[in-house]
């Protein structure tokens, strides 16, 4: 995924950068109207290396290590890069999921279920995942 990226990065960024006045992804940001659209237009590098995950968010596991997490969408960003040094080129995807369920929290972890539908007995399936550094939760419906 870096090398796809980096890759893709430098020939978006030509466009951007004709005059080759600018090394940096920073500067692009800051002196080019429009160069914004680069997280877009490289994001299409990646989506490839997506599709091995089988839709499941790759760093959040429940309590028995297991991968249970499903996204929707993913939101590909480009951190900092630099059209002269590879080795400062830094990515992001940042993973949306479907609505979950919160019913509590245990210590520092989540008891949430991925579907309200109880199932033919009446019960609903839950999953336990542990809080992590990147988790976030963008938004909450106050029931």
């Amino acid at each position: 995924m870096f090398e796809d990226s980096y890759t893709e990065f430098l020939m978006q960024a030509q466009y951007y950068n004709q005059e080759k006045k600018y090394s940096t992804f920073g500067e692009l940001l800051t002196y080019v109207p429009g160069a914004e659209q680069l997280h877009f237009l490289v994001s299409p590098a990646v989506t490839g290396h997506l599709t091995p995950l089988n839709g499941k968010v790759p760093d959040i596991l429940n309590a028995v290590g297991k991968h249970f997490l499903p996204f929707r969408n993913f939101k590909f960003e480009i951190i900092n890069s630099n059209i002269r040094q590879k080795t400062q080129h830094q990515v992001a995807i940042n993973f949306l999921s479907e609505p979950l369920t919160w019913y509590d929290t245990i210590g520092n972890q989540l008891l949430v279920a991925l579907s309200d539908t109880p199932d033919e007995e009446g019960r609903i399936a839950t999953e336990l995942f542990t809080l992590q550094p990147f988790l976030n939760i963008h938004d909450i419906k106050l029931l």
